[in-house]
């Protein structure tokens, strides 16, 4: 399930000239993360259950390595400054969300 959504919001937020930022992939990926926290954190009866909504679904959603290739190709059209904000604000938002993700599982389950 988690490969449609990222493929069809990838599609939707299709970076441009006018908008060269990759939101799709920064999106799915901030997105993955939040629910990874809260997929790791969360107490089910079932381990299997937590296994696939933390490696099944949050892995085919997100798309670290697309954000990588996405990067390189903003420094390579001469976007140097473009591509190292795109960088931190990809790991600080993964990073930050899925603690956020982490807060929300402890706290709810």
């Amino acid at each position: 399930m988690g490969a449609p959504v990222r493929y069809w919001i990838g599609m939707w937020l299709k970076p441009s000239h006018e908008r060269p930022f990759p939101w799709g992939t920064f999106d799915v990926n901030a997105v993955a993360s939040l629910l990874l926290g809260i997929a790791v954190l969360t107490r089910l009866p079932q381990a299997w259950v937590q296994s696939l909504a933390a490696v099944g679904f949050c892995g085919a959603l997100s798309a670290w390595s697309m954000a990588g290739y996405e990067s390189a190709g903003l420094a390579t059209m001469g976007r140097q400054v473009l591509a190292a904000g795109y960088v931190a604000a990809s790991v600080g938002a993964g990073l930050g969300l899925a603690y956020a993700g982490s807060l929300i599982g402890r706290a709810v389950w």
